[in-house]
C-alpha cells in the first residue's frame, strides 16, 4: 500500500494560511484515499525546535493534533498519527543523508536564505532542515507529500537524495512524485498561498508583528471578521481574480473558495466584474467566522485522553515501519 506523509510544526498556533492550505486539504485528502493508502500524519517537533520555542512544545504538540480530529478526520486502520521525535529513525536517516547531500544544493534552498538573511549567523538546524525532511519523507516510501509552494523545492531535493542514493546502492528509497504530479494529486494546479492580509504580495505568516496581517486560528470569530473588513485591496474598482495585479482581492476569493470547499472558478464566476468589494469583504468575513466558530465547538470536543491512544498506536507502527527502512540504509553504508 503506498503512502501519503504530511506534518505541521506545533511550536505555535497555525494561522488561517496555514490551516487552508496545509491542514484542511490534508484531511480532505486522507478521508478521500485512506481506503487505498497509508495516511501518515506526524507533528515535525525536532523541525519546530530550530525556531525558539517557549517550553510548551509538548503541550502544543497534542494540541496539534488536535486540530486534526477537529477537522473531521475520519480514522480508520490506514490513518497513522505520531511524533517525530518518538521515532529515532528520523534522526539517524538524516545523519546517513547528509553524507550524501550536498553544501551546494542545501545552501540554494530559498528557505534557508529567508531564514539567515541578515544575520551574521544561524542555528545548523535552519541548514539542516531540508535534510531532515527528507529522511521523514524517505522512512516510509511516501510518494505524495502535500505541501504549500513554499517546500516544493524541498521535495525536489528529497527526489535528487533519492535518486543519487539508489544509483549507488539500489533501490532501497521509493522517490517522491513531482512537485507538478503532487499539485495535481492535491487538486489544484498549483501549491495553495494564503496572503498576507495588509500586504498581499506576502504568504499569510504566524512571524509577521502586524495583528492584522494575520488570522490566527485561535482567534475569535468576531475578531477574525473584522482583520478580513480591514484587508488591502486596490484601487481598481473592480472585482478580478488576478494575483498578479489584484492579488488582495484575489485573496479574498482564494480564502472564500478554501472555507466552503467550492472551485475557484465558482466564486470568480460569481463576483468577477463586480465592483463592490465591501460586499465580497462581507462575505468572506462571515465565511471565515462561521469556520473558527464551528472549528472552535469540535476542538472543545477532542480530549487528550483521545490523542494520546491514537499515538501509542501510530508511533508503535511508525518505528517498526522506519526502523526497517533506517536498516537497510545503514546495510548499504557497510554500518551493519
Amino acid at each position: 500500500m503506498k503512502t501519503i506523509l504530511t506534518g505541521i510544526r506545533s511550536n505555535s498556533e497555525i494561522t488561517l494560511g496555514n490551516y487552508l492550505g496545509a491542514l484542511l486539504p490534508m484531511v480532505r485528502l486522507a478521508n478521500k484515499y485512506s481506503k487505498e493508502y497509508n495516511i501518515n500524519i506526524f507533528v515535525p517537533d525536532l523541525h519546530s525546535i530550530i525556531s525558539e520555542v517557549d517550553g510548551n512544545l509538548a503541550a502544543n504538540t497534542i494540541r496539534s493534533l488536535k486540530y486534526y480530529l477537529a477537522s473531521d478526520l475520519e480514522l480508520n486502520d490506514n490513518v497513522h498519527i505520531y511524533r517525530q521525535s518518538f521515532v529515532p529513525a528520523h534522526s539517524e536517516l538524516c545523519w546517513i543523508l547528509d553524507c550524501v547531500a550536498t553544501m551546494g544544493e542545501t545552501s540554494r534552498m530559498i528557505q534557508y536564505k529567508e531564514k539567515s538573511k541578515g544575520q551574521d549567523s544561524c542555528n545548523v538546524g535552519i541548514f539542516n532542515y531540508p535534510i531532515l525532511m527528507a529522511a521523514d519523507i524517505l522512512l516510509y516510501d511516501a510518494e505524495f507529500i502535500p505541501i504549500g509552494e513554499d517546500q516544493f523545492q524541498h521535495i525536489e531535493l528529497t527526489r535528487n537524495l533519492a535518486i543519487r542514493f539508489n544509483n549507488k546502492f539500489g533501490e532501497i528509497f521509493t522517490v517522491p512524485a513531482k512537485t507538478k504530479d503532487q499539485v495535481k494529486f492535491m487538486g489544484s494546479d498549483e501549491g495553495i498561498r494564503v496572503r498576507d492580509l495588509l500586504n498581499p504580495e506576502k504568504k499569510m505568516s504566524k512571524s509577521t508583528p502586524a495583528e492584522n496581517s494575520k488570522i490566527m486560528m485561535n482567534d475569535a470569530p468576531e475578531k477574525a471578521a473584522k482583520k478580513i473588513m480591514s484587508a488591502t485591496t486596490d484601487s481598481f474598482g473592480k472585482i478580478k481574480f488576478d494575483m498578479w495585479s489584484q492579488p488582495g482581492i484575489s485573496n479574498l476569493m482564494l480564502i472564500e473558495s478554501l472555507v466552503n470547499d467550492v472551485p475557484l472558478a465558482e466564486v470568480c464566476n460569481e463576483w468577477n466584474g463586480g465592483t463592490r468589494y465591501g460586499d465580497l469583504k462581507k462575505k468572506v468575513a462571515g465565511s471565515v467566522s462561521q469556520l473558527l466558530t464551528d472549528f472552535h465547538a469540535k476542538l472543545e470536543d477532542v480530549t487528550d485522553e483521545q490523542i494520546f491512544e491514537l499515538l501509542e498506536k501510530g508511533e508503535s507502527y511508525a518505528n517498526k515501519v522506519a526502523n526497517a527502512k533506517l536498516l537497510e540504509a545503514q546495510k548499504a553504508f557497510g554500518l551493519r
